[in-house]
């Protein structure tokens, strides 16, 4: 066939091919686009004669689609959905607003019930973009940030950038807590825990996600066995059943020590606070960059529930006395 099959699918034939499929008749098709029947059924035959397949199966009872038939409604189907949206997405990019946005989230800020708020509140806003949000380890924020197009970040680690193309705020300070089961044979020891008592328990600790970027770890001993799991929620679970030691951020460890489930002791040589940052791109930021560095800075109610394992009394991005960082 000397044309191609583009210019062979007319939107008029593609709309009343959607009509009948949806409908599952010809005549209802026929009312809704004000057509006759034979008008509706020598458009099909035409679209079917360009496609060179059978898109119905007709019979006295039914119209049903054949596997063609099927696909090209899949197809079809988005191509009018597309068309639909396409002036008000548009419109959004014309705006500087992003119509795709990576999101990259610290495990330590990460909250499954705070992430499906901020998507909902993102969606009303930004109704046309595609988010995506990704979890990550230590490094492995900046890894994505750098190496796989991450728009902004909730928790770097450090208060300033890596890379010149990054800009940052910083967020304030992790501060933890050694905890250990209540069954654990260290909730019985008196003083401070020294490091060859310590030592003789695995490390629990969230692996570095980082693939481009030198993996780090968490606190472990040298000589000390290490418990990898994927999340904190795993983490917490592992030391709530006793399985090793290790630190946890200052609000999470409080709480699950006021609930019993484990004891906070003292050790000689503690794990120093973690300071976390916003990151963002220095070049090109769109309006949903900006709105959430907005956000962040006005601690907002939408973000306010990631910056919970953060010291309140650590350097926030309200305060004023911490600018932007390169």
């Amino acid at each position: 066939m000397s044309e191609s099959l583009r210019s062979r699918l007319s939107q008029d034939e593609l709309r009343t091919f959607l009509a009948v499929a949806r409908l599952r008749s010809f005549s209802a098709a026929a009312d809704l686009l004000h057509k006759s029947t034979s008008a509706i059924s020598y458009r099909i035959k035409t679209l079917e004669d360009s496609v060179d397949a059978p898109l119905f199966q007709r019979t006295t009872r039914a119209v049903t689609l054949t596997p063609s038939g099927e696909y090209l409604y899949e197809k079809a189907s988005q191509i009018f959905d597309w068309l639909h949206t396409l002036p008000d997405e548009l419109k959004q990019v014309r705006e500087g607003i992003e119509p795709h946005f990576n999101l990259v989230v610290n495990n330590l800020l990460y909250d499954s019930a705070s992430i499906a708020a901020l998507l909902a509140h993102l969606a009303e806003r930004f109704p046309y973009t595609e988010i995506n949000v990704r979890r990550e380890v230590y490094m492995g924020v900046w890894d994505q940030m750098l190496h796989n197009g991450g728009h902004l970040a909730l928790g770097v680690p450090g208060f300033d950038s890596v890379h010149d193309d990054f800009t940052t705020l910083p967020l304030g300070v992790v501060n933890w807590v050694f905890v250990v089961a209540p069954s654990h044979p260290l909730a019985l020891a008196e003083g401070p825990l020294g490091s060859n008592e310590l030592r003789a328990y695995p490390a629990i600790n969230v692996e570095d996600t980082s693939l481009h970027m030198a993996k780090r770890t968490a606190w472990r001993l040298a000589r000390q066995r290490e418990l990898y799991v994927p999340d904190m929620q795993t983490k917490i679970a592992c030391h709530v059943a006793g399985l090793g030691v290790g630190f946890l951020p200052a609000p999470i460890a409080g709480e699950l020590v006021r609930q019993g489930l484990l004891l906070e002791r003292p050790v000689v040589v503690g794990r120093q606070p973690s300071p976390l940052a916003l990151a963002w791109r220095s070049a090109g930021t769109g309006q949903i960059a900006t709105y959430l560095k907005q956000l962040c800075v006005a601690n907002d109610a939408t973000l306010r529930p990631f910056f919970a394992p953060i010291d309140p009394h650590g350097p926030r991005p309200h305060d004023g006395e911490f600018g932007a960082r390169r």
